[in-house]
């Protein structure tokens, strides 16, 4: 009997869709195949991702000759009843800022010979 990931401690605390929406915001221009690589899905579970972001109006696709070009409506609440007095752009920034906040951190531990 499989064992599933929350029995054995390796559960994410954000869902694919969020992955999805922080990989766009990181770069609106990003190629689908860079969005399944970051998120660690396929290539066509990212391209269903985005197409839900977009049909639920999250997320905003504009062509720009071969490529896409993502707007987030980051004015949006969240979608749970817990969180939904947070906008996208909370969890965006939120996230953004522990993200830029890690390499410094790292490479304090790195010097300090605590890598």
């Amino acid at each position: 009997m499989q064992q599933s990931t929350e029995d054995n401690g390796h559960w994410p605390f954000l869902t694919n869709h969020a992955h999805v929406l922080l990989s766009i915001a990181n770069d609106p221009e990003v190629r689908l195949r860079d969005i399944a690589e970051t998120v660690g899905v396929t290539e066509r579970a990212a391209q269903r991702i985005v197409s839900s972001l977009v049909a639920t109006g999250y997320l905003l696709r504009h062509r720009v000759g071969r490529r896409s070009h993502y707007e987030i409506k980051a004015d949006l609440p969240l979608r749970h009843s817990i969180e939904s007095h947070h906008t996208v752009a909370e969890l965006v920034d939120l996230l953004s800022i522990v993200e830029a906040a890690e390499p410094a951190s790292r490479s304090g531990a790195e010097e300090s010979g605590n890598a």
